[in-house]
């Protein structure tokens, strides 16, 4: 699966549900969302933004932003081979995300629901974004490439700015962004940024209930410093090898600012073994405990 099969997965949805589509990609993408379109530009599978609309415009805004990173490599920083073994799944953020709406949708909550989905492969090329380049976001902020194989944080960038432009009521982001947050909580454990103490009391009531569980981290702002550049406004890997799973979030903080809410989920998506309701393979972590508070909050 590359950006052009999840985007048809993402028509297929909308289709089921009367939702509105738009993709934009080629040189609109480039010039709207130079961070999605410079981390894809290295692969013969064009890059996309997919943004997904439903519901009425009177309802509370609900954003829904999932990393479809199709396939990851790490880029000119490669990964190993063994740690390209399960980057298939690095689009599981868009899946999460797609599997929520499809959730939302077919209740027919009162929502006005947005699903953002920025689509890459970060490959290998002569033309593949290289390490110490500049690029520029949508939102204005310059980013200092420290490292390509934190592809995933800039996409969510660019999608997360949009996001943020009409002042939502709730923005979630879905990715598998980090080794450090699964060093920290295991596979089963997704790690959940947010400055509203309220909605993460919930989520953490709901995820109980639900058997589908997150553990709350700290959006520690000293930490910030972590990412500080010479060159540009912010590099997009840390200065230190620690909380990386903090500084990674950190970093999206720079990109939301109207928001109401914003949810960080930092997921695994995945069994590495079958369990009783879990088969190995792909996992929609968080859904459930999401769809659980959404249904009980917008009724």
């Amino acid at each position: 699966m590359g950006p052009v099969e999840l985007e048809q997965a993402a028509r297929d949805l909308a289709g089921r549900h009367g939702a509105k589509i738009e993709v934009t990609a080629g040189d609109e993408l480039r010039k709207n969302f130079p961070l999605v379109f410079g981390v894809g530009r290295g692969s013969a599978r064009a890059p996309r933004l997919i943004d997904l609309a439903w519901g009425e415009a009177t309802h509370p805004k609900m954003t829904l932003v999932g990393k479809g990173v199709c396939f990851d490599t790490g880029g000119l920083d490669i990964k190993p081979s063994s740690g390209m073994l399960l980057m298939k799944k690095d689009m599981g953020g868009a899946a999460v995300a797609l599997g929520l709406a499809h959730m939302i949708m077919d209740a027919k909550l009162p929502l006005r629901l947005r699903v953002l989905i920025p689509a890459v492969e970060n490959s290998v090329s002569g033309d593949a974004f290289r390490p110490g380049d500049v690029l520029r976001s949508r939102k204005g902020l310059t980013v200092e490439i420290g490292n390509t194989d934190a592809e995933g944080r800039l996409i969510l960038a660019d999608a997360l700015a949009l996001a943020d432009e009409e002042a939502p009521d709730v923005i979630i982001d879905f990715s598998t962004l980090t080794g450090a947050a699964r060093v920290a909580l295991g596979p089963e454990l997704p790690a959940a940024f947010t400055d509203d103490d309220a909605f993460a009391d919930e989520l953490a009531r709901c995820g109980a209930a639900e058997a589908d569980p997150v553990w709350r981290l700290p959006l520690w702002k000293p930490y910030a410093s972590m990412l500080d550049s010479k060159i540009a406004d912010l590099n997009n890997i840390a200065s230190s090898p620690f909380a990386g799973a903090i500084t990674a979030a950190l970093f999206l903080s720079r990109f939301v600012e109207k928001a109401k809410t914003w949810l960080h989920l930092d997921l695994f998506a995945w069994n590495p073994v079958a369990k009783p309701g879990r088969p190995e393979g792909g996992e929609g972590q968080t859904i459930r405990a999401l769809f659980a508070l959404f249904a009980d909050r917008y009724r």
